[in-house]
């Protein structure tokens, strides 16, 4: 007997907000925030946009510091001080993990703020990678009042603890315009 495929996390445009999402889980709608630049196909490096399309969830990292250790199936890994995400389009790191100091730009992942305290990383321009097509594409948690992003998908604390629980291997985000 062949395993089910995961439902898809289906992302949409809230009516009216175009830098605000409602995000279809299993058991419910939840809301979220959306990139400045709003939902674009051919996204850039830098442009604030949410890329539109199919983003498998390749794992989960977290904040050991301030959040127990999530329960799930999917690849897991603490974050500390010295990881960073290359953003440097002509770097041959753009678009991964990387150990901070680094010689070329790259986005703390360690932050002062709660953003990264759990966060899913998201299959955008990853396998393979297109200089200045987009780095760092994340679910997150989101900013009070749910401002948007620098491309990335924002929940609340209890709607991201909701999303991990429906993610499994084979999960996707489908954002749709």
């Amino acid at each position: 007997m062949r395993a089910k495929r995961p439902l898809p996390i289906v992302v949409r445009r809230a009516p009216g907000r175009p830098k605000e999402a409602r995000v279809q889980l299993a058991h419910g709608v939840r809301r979220a925030a959306l990139g400045r630049g709003g939902l674009k196909v051919l996204k850039r490096e830098g442009d604030g946009a949410t890329p539109i399309g199919s983003l498998p969830v390749r794992g989960v990292l977290y904040r050991a510091d301030r959040l127990a250790r999530p329960r799930t199936a999917l690849p897991l890994r603490a974050i500390g001080p010295r990881d960073g995400w290359c953003d440097d389009p002509a770097d041959r790191n753009y678009n991964r993990l990387v150990r901070l100091p680094y010689g070329r730009s790259a986005e703390t992942m360690m932050r002062g703020d709660a953003f990264y305290d759990l966060v899913l990383v998201l299959g955008y321009n990853d396998r393979t990678r297109v200089r200045g097509r987009g780095s760092a594409i994340f679910a997150h948690l989101a900013r009070p009042g749910y401002t948007p992003t620098d491309g990335c998908i924002a929940f609340s604390r209890e709607d991201m603890a909701a999303v991990l629980a429906q993610v499994r291997k084979g999960s996707a985000f489908l954002v749709i315009p």
